[in-house]
């Protein structure tokens, strides 16, 4: 029998975030891992899942909150969004109640409000919450360059 060669791709990683509001603030992670700074909750999907699923999967994983889904936001795919390597990131709107707790890979969970954000916040995050304001005072999503 005939062994064909294994075809290797280079695809980016798909990830999710979840701007969670919670009382009139954002909830953000302070992450445990490199790079460290502040961050919207989020990871990666896991093979078999939908975007939907792991963002309720994750934003539970670290900070503890169970999260409605109000919409899909927006898709940030630039190349250079993750130093680690290439990913592109569904984002979510999502309410909830109660009170984080971080866990999974989150050192701290705080709740913020726009114009108080703490730094740094990783990846392109400051873009994404910068969006997100425009948005809710707009109603308009970010247009595609």
């Amino acid at each position: 029998m005939m062994i064909s060669p294994q075809i290797t791709y280079r695809n980016p990683a798909p990830t999710v975030d979840i701007i969670i509001e919670l009382n009139d603030h954002i909830v953000l992670i302070e992450r445990l891992n490199e790079p460290f700074g502040w961050a919207l909750p989020g990871g990666f999907v896991d093979y078999g899942e939908t975007v939907e699923s792991a963002a309720i999967r994750e934003a539970a994983e670290e900070t503890s909150l169970n999260i409605r889904l109000l919409e899909q936001f927006y898709v940030y795919s630039d190349p250079a969004r993750d130093a680690r390597k290439h990913t592109l990131s569904v984002v979510f709107i999502a309410e909830a109640s109660g009170t984080p707790i971080a866990a999974d890979d989150a050192k701290a969970v705080g709740l913020f409000v726009l114009s108080a954000l703490p730094t740094p916040l990783c990846f392109d995050h400051q873009q994404i919450l910068e969006d997100y304001h425009h948005y809710r005072l707009t109603g308009q999503r970010p247009r595609i360059p």
